[in-house]
């Protein structure tokens, strides 16, 4: 019999909020090397390798300025791309439930709480009478779901999604959850993280047969799951899963299963409630679980699968598991202040960072303020250790649009000015402390800093809630190149002089790990450090290029969804980095 006649037929559905498509592609089974499961824990320290990105030298900066109101020569509305800030972003939101006659509705309400997770599209897959249905689509989950169309997900199980995109013209085909038929029945998979050997598991899978229908690296998950020999189905998404590298937090449906997996080093979040009736739940964030009234259980811990059925929860740690580096940023940005994260409150963590400001970067003041909302917590922290009262001197409007019309007369600032309006009556006159979580390129803070100044404050002194960010992240969360980021460009009393503040200071690292305590050996500092717990290689995700300063700019320049990244890191020659033009080496 030919390979072509041996081939696994994988039908990948690709559903939308209205139309759904149907796209079937042949892979060829790949021979696979043997492997034990139930593994012991590795106790084996992880090893760490670091990435030096070129520094570029000094040179003289001035704080940008420009006239109120500049003229357009074709005197002719322009249509801008209004996107979250100028920061870093989580790119997905999951949720599995099993055991509730309303997993659908309960998953929608889920997703909604995880709603700052991703706002680019939205999906939900339900198991019913042996059959997967699903509805995903572009655009906010209120967008994506109604009466009518949870009403065609029934099932007592369900999976779903949030998800933030730079794919551009692609990301509808990107959307999750992805759902798959293979010869022993159907699944799908919903994914939060980022897959650091994809372009050498992709190589091997489509050398093989394998054809792809997405840019997204969930897909292999698929693929490897298709092809794998082993029995029962778990023992698939184990061996699937020791053959990924990188970041993932996973929740898989099958007619009659609810499967939930996380990496051995627990990059992402992911955790586990259970309802009064017995349903159970995962969700990446426990705000998730308090809407939809499921007590908190426990953390999916790193390495851990856990299969749900109607046996019960069965749970097995199948892969090496080593020292765990759960992502800080969680705790310094993306997740809400209501959630508890990694076993800690995202609200104790971020009030204490602030304390830690007021201690050692303390300033002459006469009010704090934040910029909303994600520096409000460690405001309030800073305020109350400084004794000096907290206040709204920055409003946020929560009403702006994706996109959005600028007059003819262009205005300075306009995209930070839609979002974030001054409070003169807080402002005028006083010596401004104002509190945010990080400094990615310094576009927006240099802004914002000149918006409180033509306030009338008469000083003021950015204090940042992290440390410098230095280096780009490569485990699911949306950073610039690290061309772009400034703390790798510059010194702080550079990027002082950039932004235009009074005085500049962050959070410092070491203190950030003091504050962790004996926690502190267990998250990933990388972004920071440029140490990475595990090295990328080949291709990575391309995040954080399309837009000018994280406000505004053309969705046409999106360029895909992927770039070459490394070489890969068992060849024994220099680390070769080529990530949006860097260039710089380091010995494996």
């Amino acid at each position: 019999m030919s390979s072509a006649a041996a081939a696994t037929t994988v039908a990948t559905h690709i559903t939308t909020a209205h139309t759904t498509t149907t796209t079937t592609t042949t892979t060829t089974p790949i021979r696979l090397s043997k492997h034990t499961l139930f593994k012991p824990i590795s106790k084996t320290q992880p090893n760490t390798t670091t990435l030096t990105h070129k520094t570029h030298p000094p040179r003289s900066f001035k704080n940008p300025l420009s006239q109120h109101f500049e003229s357009h020569p074709d005197d002719q509305n322009q249509n801008f791309i209004i996107s979250d800030d100028d920061k870093p972003r989580e790119e997905c939101g999951v949720v599995g439930i099993y055991g509730d006659p309303e997993a659908s509705r309960l998953c929608y309400l889920a997703l909604h709480a995880l709603q700052h997770r991703g706002q680019e599209g939205a999906g939900i897959v339900t198991a019913y009478e042996g059959i997967l249905k699903s509805v995903t689509g572009v655009g906010l989950v209120s967008e994506v779901f109604n009466q009518s169309k949870l009403d065609q997900l029934p099932g007592d199980n369900a999976i779903g999604h949030v998800r933030y995109s730079t794919a551009g013209q692609s990301m509808l085909k990107n959307v999750q959850p992805f759902v798959a038929g293979y010869r022993f029945g159907r699944v799908g998979v919903a994914h939060n993280g980022n897959l650091v050997n994809y372009q050498s598991l992709r190589a091997e899978l489509e050398e093989n047969g394998s054809i792809f229908g997405t840019s997204s690296d969930t897909e292999v998950v698929l693929h490897l799951i298709a092809i794998s020999k082993q029995r029962p189905f778990f023992q698939r998404i184990v061996e699937a899963c020791e053959k990924l590298k990188g970041a993932y937090s996973m929740v898989f449906i099958t007619e009659d299963k609810l499967v939930a997996v996380r990496d051995p080093y627990g990059f992402r979040p992911l955790v586990m409630g259970k309802r009064k009736n017995g349903a159970i739940v995962f969700a990446s964030e426990t705000c998730a679980l308090d809407l939809i009234e499921a007590e908190y259980e426990r953390e999916v811990y790193p390495g851990e699968v856990l299969i749900v059925d109607k046996e019960g929860v069965q749970s097995l740690c199948l892969m090496p598991h080593p020292e765990p580096k759960s992502c800080i940023f969680e705790h310094i940005y993306f997740s809400l202040p209501n959630s508890v994260v990694f076993g800690k409150s995202v609200y104790e963590s971020r009030r204490k960072f602030g304390e830690i400001l007021a201690t050692e970067s303390p300033v002459d003041c006469d009010v704090v303020i934040a910029v909303p909302d994600s520096g409000v917590v460690a405001a309030i922290g800073y305020a109350n250790k400084a004794g000096v009262p907290f206040q709204q001197g920055l409003i946020r409007s929560h009403y702006v649009g994706r996109t959005f019309i600028e007059p003819s007369q262009r205005i300075r600032d306009f995209g930070v000015k839609l979002k974030l309006s001054p409070v003169r009556a807080v402002l005028e006159g006083k010596r401004v402390v104002v509190v945010d979580d990080s400094i990615v390129r310094g576009t927006t803070s240099s802004k914002i800093v000149r918006l409180l100044k033509e306030a009338g404050a008469k000083e003021v002194h950015m204090r940042i809630a992290s440390p410098p960010i230095i280096a780009s992240c490569y485990y699911g969360v949306d950073t610039p190149s690290p061309k772009e980021l400034i703390s790798n460009r510059m010194s702080v009393e550079e990027i002082r002089e950039f932004i235009g503040s009074d005085s500049l200071a962050f959070l410092e690292i070491d203190s950030l790990k003091k504050m962790l305590a004996a926690d502190s050996p267990n998250f990933c500092y990388a972004c920071f450090s440029g140490n990475y717990p595990v090295l990328p290689s080949g291709i990575v995700k391309k995040v954080g290029d399309f837009v000018d300063d994280g406000l505004n700019g053309s969705i046409d320049s999106i360029e895909g969804g992927w770039i070459q990244g490394s070489k890969d890191q068992n060849e024994k020659e220099d680390f070769d980095v080529n990530y949006e033009g860097l260039d710089s080496k380091v010995p494996v």
